[in-house]
């Protein structure tokens, strides 16, 4: 069940599924799409019950490569086809039915940490960096994270994180309840294997069914948010304190917005 950029392995009825772009495992619409054909998969295979939701290299996630698509967009080039969209796929990964730890040894940035936020189960550490950057670099809150972050943290934290685009370190976001558990970073994904193997002992339908009715009204208000969330940011693309930000972000500096 592995490909070029997602690595699947099962390991008793825990399957442990790893995004292979190192160092940043920078997200993609066709990313998002194998991930959410694998979880798809782990769906039907019987034998796998829970999931750990790992990363190889540096990063958790950095989100996307913003720098990429306005490079391709300049050229006059095509950087996703109008049928295809990032959300789309997100939305296939909050309909799959099993439960999914996180094991977040590194940033989750962005869209990176829309990914982290839609796992049942985050385990983090002092080392990893979590931010909704999008406000910094003059763009709207995308990858349903005007829902899912909320869910999490409280409507005012929540509002804090987007406004400002602050990184918070693992332990501050693990007192917030962004995360569910601080370890050593070399023990981040040992512990989320735990946690799944915890969750993998409990009956499997019985664990499924309990997560669909907890879930019952999310895949809707997932919809709605990447909805309200693409319109957003399809004007705000045309910018240019967009253009300055992500700019200012590729060399490092601080950004210098002019409010158009």
């Amino acid at each position: 069940m592995s490909g070029e950029d997602i690595g699947v392995t099962l390991d008793g009825h825990v399957a442990v599924v790893e995004l292979q772009r190192p160092p940043n495992n920078f997200l993609d619409v066709d990313l998002i799409a194998d991930l959410a054909s694998a979880l798809e998969r782990l769906d039907e295979e019987p034998k796998c019950r829970s999931i750990v939701l790992a990363a190889a290299g540096k990063h958790f996630c950095a989100g996307g490569n913003l720098k990429q698509r306005l490079e391709t967009e300049d050229r006059g080039e095509v950087f996703v086809a109008p049928a295809r969209h990032i959300y789309r796929e997100a939305r296939r990964l909050v309909a799959t039915r099993k439960p999914v730890v996180a094991a977040v040894h590194g940033s989750a940035i962005g869209a990176g940490l829309g990914l982290a936020a839609v796992a049942d189960f985050r385990v983090t550490c002092k080392q990893a960096r979590f931010a909704a950057n999008f406000t910094a670099i003059g763009f709207h809150p995308g990858f349903g994270l005007t829902f899912t972050l909320p869910r999490l943290i409280g409507h005012q934290r929540a509002r804090w994180m987007f406004l400002t685009g602050r990184r918070i370190p693992g332990d501050e976001a693990c007192a917030m309840g962004l995360a569910d558990r601080l370890v050593e970073q070399e023990n981040v994904r040992a512990v989320a294997h735990e946690m799944a193997a915890e969750l993998a002992k409990a009956g499997p339908l019985a664990v499924q069914a309990t997560r669909d009715t907890l879930n019952v009204e999310y895949v809707a208000a997932f919809r709605a948010a990447t909805e309200r969330e693409s319109f957003e940011q399809n004007w705000l693309r045309e910018t240019n304190d967009y253009r300055e930000g992500v700019q200012a972000g590729f060399d490092r500096r601080e950004p210098v917005f002019s409010g158009t």
